[in-house]
């Protein structure tokens, strides 16, 4: 991969590279590479720059701890730029701020994951009371049967019902959805993957 790297375009011999956060896909911070960065990020797996300023390799997170982990690393079309998803160990910038724009790195979406692993929870300890235990010691036709009645109070929601009234059906509708995921044997990625393969036809 290195030298398939183009560093005669730009002052120094150095690159740019895009730090992105693997999961919530949220733009982290910008710096910059040489070969020898480059070589050490795919050796330590912890993303490591050529810092300008002092004028030396520098891994992110060697002072502060907050480093980087590598999770996938590409070049762009004109290959002068990488794209290096990462998960960082904690603030990204050095004023402390989760990116250099001062964002919030957080990602609501990911909620669905801890609650499919509650519900996975759950499924393993049937012997505990809770709802979703109970729902799940119910025959796969009960549980659909759910879903359907759910369904049924989304739509007579979505057309006379106020926004919060829609909102908490849409809710109960997604995590019941889940819930028969769960009895299936399925997840919430295996329809995703499903709904990817229908994207690229």
């Amino acid at each position: 991969m290195i030298e398939q790297l183009d560093f005669n375009k730009h002052p120094e011999g150095l690159i740019p590279a895009v730090i992105q956060d693997f999961k919530t896909k949220k733009v982290l911070m910008l710096g910059y590479m040489n070969k020898e960065a480059v070589k050490k990020t795919l050796d330590s797996s912890r993303v490591c720059f050529y810092s300008r300023s002092k004028q030396r390799l520098w891994t992110k997170g060697e002072e502060s701890g907050n480093f980087l982990e590598v999770k996938s690393i590409k070049e762009d079309c004109d290959q002068d730029t990488l794209l290096i998803q990462a998960n960082p160990l904690g603030p990204v910038c050095h004023k402390g701020t989760y990116t250099c724009w001062a964002e919030d790195n957080q990602s609501n979406i990911h909620f669905l994951d801890h609650l499919e692993n509650v519900i996975e929870q759950r499924k393993k300890e049937l012997t505990e009371v809770s709802y979703v235990a109970g729902l799940l010691k119910r025959p796969v036709k009960k549980v659909a049967q759910k879903v359907g009645e759910e369904a049924v109070e989304t739509i007579l929601e979505a057309e006379t019902g106020s926004k919060k009234d829609y909102l908490n059906e849409q809710a109960d509708l997604l995590f019941h959805q889940m819930v028969l995921l769960a009895k299936t044997g399925y997840s919430l990625q295996d329809v995703i993957e499903v709904l990817q393969e229908r994207h690229h036809k």
